[in-house]
């Protein structure tokens, strides 16, 4: 398999397992990573961290591997595929974080910056090669780098092919923490958020995805919607009265 997968306590763990080869992606791993996603899903994980195994989180795109012979609608097929990494990531009903060390290139970098909160470590450097090699993004980096880092620094990034380390990312509020152990920290985060109430936490998500794109209008009428959802289920009860006593 090139991905690991365990489950403990509402918290999956999913390592990329290619570390011969820095973990680059091939077909056979996105369906691994897919089928991790659908599993973390199935086994109602409330939190999912998103790792490396050996010296690098993601290379990105492994260009070693032969060039498919194949129709135009097969290479939209094969990359389309690639994207619903991106939207497992992002409509997954729960908190997903990265754990990154060494390099996040191409679409490794697309993994990692989809991911909800990022945690980097080991020397962390995120790129994106595509240009310099003749290709272009694909994991929906296109609207979220440029959010994230404003439009000219998305530019120069993909442009350039220039390496952004997660020390810079972090100071850019796009990383969490740029720790030695990353992956512990990762950990300790999730456990964090994982004993967090379930549905404000998801809801919290959902307010601040949908309210990239959302009029104030329309993010006042989510965040009601919200509320009304949040105030029925019971599941605040306990922590307010424990906050009251506090």
């Amino acid at each position: 398999m090139t991905v690991d997968y365990s489950c403990a306590e509402g918290i999956a763990q999913v390592h990329l397992n290619r570390p011969e080869r820095l973990n680059a992606v091939v077909p056979a791993l996105v369906e691994d990573l897919l089928a991790a996603f659908a599993r973390a899903r199935e086994d109602e994980a409330r939190v999912i961290v998103l790792a490396g195994r050996g010296k690098a989180f993601c290379a990105g795109h492994d260009l070693k591997e032969p060039v498919p012979v194949e129709t135009e609608e097969q290479t939209r097929a094969r990359l389309e595929r690639i994207q619903d990494v991106t939207r497992a990531i992002r409509d997954f009903p729960g908190v997903v974080i990265a754990a990154v060390h060494g390099y996040a290139l191409g679409a490794g970098a697309e993994f990692a910056l989809g991911c909800d909160l990022i945690v980097t470590g080991g020397l962390a450097k995120f790129g994106f090669p595509e240009v310099s090699v003749g290709l272009s993004v694909t994991g929906g980096i296109s609207s979220l780098l440029p959010k994230m880092v404003g439009p000219h620094r998305a530019k120069q990034l993909l442009l350039l092919g220039e390496h952004i380390t997660g020390g810079t990312l972090m100071e850019l509020g796009v990383v969490y923490r740029d720790v030695i152990d990353h992956e512990k920290h990762a950990m300790k985060l999730a456990k964090r958020i994982a004993a967090q109430p379930p549905v404000a936490a998801l809801l919290a998500k959902r307010a601040l995805d949908q309210g990239l794109g959302s009029t104030l209008d329309q993010a006042l009428a989510t965040e009601v919607d919200h509320a009304v959802i949040t105030s029925t289920s019971g599941e605040g009860d306990k922590p307010r009265e424990e906050f009251g006593r506090g």
